[in-house]
């Protein structure tokens, strides 16, 4: 039986990840230069430290710019795209739901815990999760299963017990490397990111309830 629910944050709760995407789009659009999806893609789903993308802007695109004030612009353009970003669809449903079958509920995620645990107390959603894995809170990352085992160790689950949502290949990599049932639901910029390795894919939480997918996890464990 499943007894846990665990969602990435960036791009499964809140489309957080266009707007990093758009942002830096604009910055290298700004010096005539694309900014490709080939290297985007292996960043999606990382801690921000895996790649510096600064340092690769500074090198190849501009060395004449300001770090600092690119750091500070860029950043402020992002959080004020992102907190215009409403829940994603289905999210709340899914929420209800498990808070309803007395499910644990848990976060597991390559961003900060301020950035994550801030924007679910703004969006009213902090008290619905008993646990939120962050970068800072696990020694590994994803693509590796450090931030899901530290969740099932938290919640006392075993990773048959549990069902991971990921929009990325990494977080899919990661949640299936910790042996969790994991469901991709793409955004707008995974969406073109494979993620055939997923268990099972959905376009939008709202695009099925979660009791067919609890059912769906307890069938594939069971073969």
């Amino acid at each position: 039986m499943i007894k846990a629910l665990i969602f990435d944050f960036d791009g499964i709760i809140i489309d957080s990840e266009s707007p990093e995407l758009q942002v830096w789009q604009e910055v290298f659009a700004e010096h005539g230069r694309e900014l490709g999806l080939d290297l985007w893609a292996d960043l999606v789903g990382r801690p921000s430290n895996h790649f510096d993308l600064y340092s690769y802007f500074h090198q190849h695109i501009n060395p004449a710019v300001d770090l600092d004030v690119l750091r500070l612009e860029r950043r402020a353009r992002v959080i004020a795209l992102t907190e215009a970003q409403p829940v994603l669809p289905g999210v709340h449903d899914y929420l209800r739901s498990a808070a309803a079958m007395e499910l644990k509920i848990a976060i597991a995620s390559s961003s900060s815990g301020a950035h994550v645990r801030g924007h679910l107390a703004r969006l009213d959603l902090l008290d619905y999760f008993h646990t939120t894995k962050c970068f800072e809170d696990t020694e590994t990352h994803k693509p590796a299963p450090g931030p899901y085992r530290a969740v099932l160790d938290d919640l006392g689950v075993a990773a048959h017990e549990a069902v991971a949502f990921e929009d990325s290949p990494n977080g899919v990599t990661a949640a299936q490397a910790a042996g969790i049932f994991c469901v991709a639901v793409p955004n707008p910029v995974t969406c073109r990111l494979p993620l055939d390795h997923a268990d099972h894919r959905m376009e939008s939480l709202s695009e099925e309830p979660l009791e067919r997918i609890l059912a769906r996890a307890d069938g594939r464990k069971q073969k």
